[in-house]
């Protein structure tokens, strides 16, 4: 097993993650998603309606409601933030972070935005030029 396929396990191992299906229903309840895919992603391949965007370099500092960079949705550590990637690998590695800084709600969404897409669920379409 690798170093990063060691880190990825012992991330994982802490969070209760959510399939497409269990994360829809998890924001019917008030959890807030957050998608940390860079700009050319989103572009290229679109979006989640409703989903709040921060790239992953900003975002233990957006969601610690202690924070002076912190979102308005940052009311409180107990907010279930759901984060994404692309295919759920560095979603694992945010989410575990984000429990690091006693975000003990967090966790991530099991293979990102595209087994959302997948799933049938609503996304907005790309805005990119490369469509």
């Amino acid at each position: 097993m690798t170093g990063i396929d060691s880190h990825l396990e012992e991330a994982r191992r802490g969070l209760e993650r959510l399939d497409p299906q269990r994360a829809s229903t998890a924001v019917e309840d008030g959890a807030v998603l957050v998608d940390t895919r860079p700009r050319q992603r989103r572009e290229d391949e679109g979006g989640i309606p409703g989903a709040l965007v921060i790239e992953r370099n900003h975002l233990e500092w957006r969601l610690d409601p202690a924070s002076e960079g912190a979102v308005p949705e940052a009311t409180d550590t107990s907010t279930r933030w759901i984060v994404f990637c692309d295919e759920g690998y560095a979603s694992s590695l945010a989410a575990a972070s984000l429990r690091t800084i006693g975000l003990d709600r967090a966790t991530d969404l099991i293979g990102g935005f595209r087994a959302w897409r997948s799933a049938g669920l609503p996304v907005f379409p790309p805005t990119g030029s490369n469509r």
